[in-house]
């Protein structure tokens, strides 16, 4: 039976995503993201893996967005910053992390999905 562990930050940032080959006016959101890794066993401390480690690395891989315009900063300055890519690109640089954190190394963790909210009733959800 798998256990599952969720963790969650908040970053602002602004985007203006191009839909139909129309770009939107720039605006801001409050981006809520929640994160759920899962583990088959917990280790010998009865933990799927210490809170802070993963919280550092999601702070970490979100921060890099907090009070930018997501269409300046990277991969989203090629690529369209809708909340469905923004989840997937938090969930791949996670998932890389999980691959090679030595609190994860060898244990069988993995991310199970990403959870993104940039309004009230508007989230994305990425599953790797």
């Amino acid at each position: 039976m798998p256990y599952i562990l969720e963790l969650k930050t908040v970053f602002s940032a602004a985007h203006a995503i191009v839909i139909n080959g129309w770009r939107e006016p720039l605006h801001g959101h409050d981006w809520h993201v929640t994160v759920s890794v899962e583990a088959n066993a917990l280790d010998a401390d009865g933990l799927v893996v210490d809170f802070h480690a993963i919280t550092d690395q999601l702070k970490a891989i979100a921060g890099r967005f907090h009070n930018r315009s997501l269409n300046e900063t990277p991969p989203f300055n090629t690529v369209n910053p809708t909340a469905e890519l923004v989840a997937q690109h938090i969930g791949t640089e996670l998932a890389r992390w999980l691959e090679g954190a030595p609190a994860a190394k060898g244990r069988g963790i993995r991310l199970k999905q990403v959870h993104i909210t940039e309004a009230i009733g508007c989230a994305a959800v990425f599953v790797p």
